[in-house]
């Protein structure tokens, strides 16, 4: 009996393959009975994964890493390269914006949200392991994961790289909480070759990556429990040094291929991606109030805008939509900075939507508002006091929440850019109703 407990409660056995194949089989359930992969054909297709489903045609096709909007516009460093590439792969065995390719990029995106359960599993049970109400906390965490409806949402729906991006980060958190428990080569060279991975799924957390790192080297009691001299000057941070740039040369084996492409299709250095001036000049217009909702780009090939884009050339085009912004954000300083707290509160309130008509639509508004909010107050109220309780974890966590979104408060709010911290969110989330819910000890 004990062995079998001990199976079932086992990450690696067969809780792992239950959440895992739930998560999965609900999620494929719902994209196949509710045709989610009936993706609308408006605008050539353009919703089938918007620039990343452009790319991923022009891969497809023979045209390269290319043409991220409408027509032939040569090369683009857009987006990172990963997610277009599954893509890419995806249209080439099973059709270009075909619905059987549409039903399989959302299976894949399945898979690796429902891989995210049985990660966040592992994370809750070492975070709180010293906690009695532990195992009970991790499984609540886990399988609310694998059926919770808002944590499905991007894997059935959206072709774009939210889950992978997500259980990547999901994945890199638990390694980072391994390695401050036993530091290993093994477990470094990982660390180091998910950090590529992520850098190419989306860059925008590599913001983070020092923060992590410099968490997991940080001394604790245990590494001052000797009487040698001081921590920082021992062997052991020559040792944590030495893991640190083995980690680092993995992250940049990763990413070298990437950066050599784009010096070659640029003639310039263009480490990860290209279009932050133009999303900059799109967040820095005054009459867009800190929420951008047009694209970024004209779409219509015919538009001057476009045009100009296509003229210039991808790179030359954001460096001149750079200089623009920078005029106007030197022209109006204090604007920009209120913009900065009004995105600030849409990452995590929940951002403006477009008006919905009728009762209906009013109640599925408030709801998803509602929902949105809900889980960011009480992910947030649950890392206070995990912070007030001294769970060494909630340090990473704290910096995970106010390093990532920092780009985000710069230059746009969109929810999806949340789901990478909703693992994170839903554990303690737990951690707080499971403290609130738990009866005071009996004196």
């Amino acid at each position: 009996m004990l062995a079998r407990l001990k199976l079932f409660f086992d990450p690696t056995g067969r809780l792992a393959s239950r959440m895992f194949w739930t998560g999965f089989l609900v999620r494929l359930l719902y994209i196949t009975l509710a045709h989610t992969y009936r993706i609308r054909p408006s605008n050539d297709h353009f919703e089938f994964g918007w620039e990343m489903g452009r790319i991923a045609r022009a891969l497809a096709t023979g045209h390269g890493y290319s043409d991220p909007f409408e027509g032939h516009t040569g090369p683009t460093a857009w987006t990172p390269p990963l997610y277009p590439l599954i893509l890419a792969a995806v249209f080439k065995l099973f059709g270009v914006y075909s619905y059987a390719s549409a039903w399989v990029i959302l299976a894949i995106n399945s898979v690796f949200s429902a891989a995210t359960a049985p990660t966040i599993y592992q994370i809750a049970r070492r975070t709180f392991a010293r906690n009695k109400d532990a195992i009970k906390l991790a499984l609540w965490s886990g399988w609310l994961w694998a059926l919770y409806p808002a944590a499905m949402q991007y894997a059935i729906k959206w072709v774009w790289d939210m889950s992978l991006t997500a259980c990547l980060f999901a994945l890199v958190i638990l390694l980072a909480l391994k390695l401050r428990d036993e530091s290993t080569t093994q477990r470094w060279l990982l660390f180091g070759t998910l950090w590529g991975l992520i850098a190419l799924s989306n860059s925008s957390l590599l913001a983070f990556l020092p923060f992590c790192a410099l968490w997991i080297i940080w001394p604790t009691p245990a590494r001052h429990s000797t009487h040698e001299s001081s921590f920082w000057r021992s062997q052991n941070l020559r040792s944590c040094l030495s893991n640190l740039t083995l980690a680092a040369l993995c992250t940049l084996a990763v990413v070298t291929p990437w950066i050599i492409r784009n010096q070659l299709a640029f003639h310039a250095f263009v480490p990860l991606r290209s279009n932050f001036g133009a999303e900059l000049y799109e967040s820095a217009q005054l009459e867009n109030e800190g929420y951008p909702t047009m694209a970024t780009l004209p779409h219509a090939q015919a538009s001057p805008e476009f045009q100009r884009y296509k003229r210039l050339g991808e790179l030359a085009y954001s460096r001149e939509q750079g200089d623009r912004a920078r005029r106007i954000i030197r022209a109006h300083p204090a604007t920009f900075v209120s913009h900065i707290f009004r995105r600030a509160w849409f990452f995590w309130a929940s951002v403006p939507h477009p008006a919905e008509h009728g009762w209906k639509g009013i109640a599925a508004e408030t709801a998803r508002e509602f929902s949105y909010a809900l889980i960011s107050l009480a992910g947030l109220l649950g890392l206070a006091l995990a912070l007030r309780n001294k769970i060494p974890a909630a340090w990473l966590f704290f910096w995970a929440f106010a390093i990532y979104p920092l780009l985000y408060y710069a230059i746009t709010a969109q929810a999806r850019f949340r789901h990478p911290l909703e693992p994170l969110l839903c554990i303690l989330a737990v951690y707080l109703f499971r403290s609130a819910a738990r009866k005071p000890a009996s004196t």
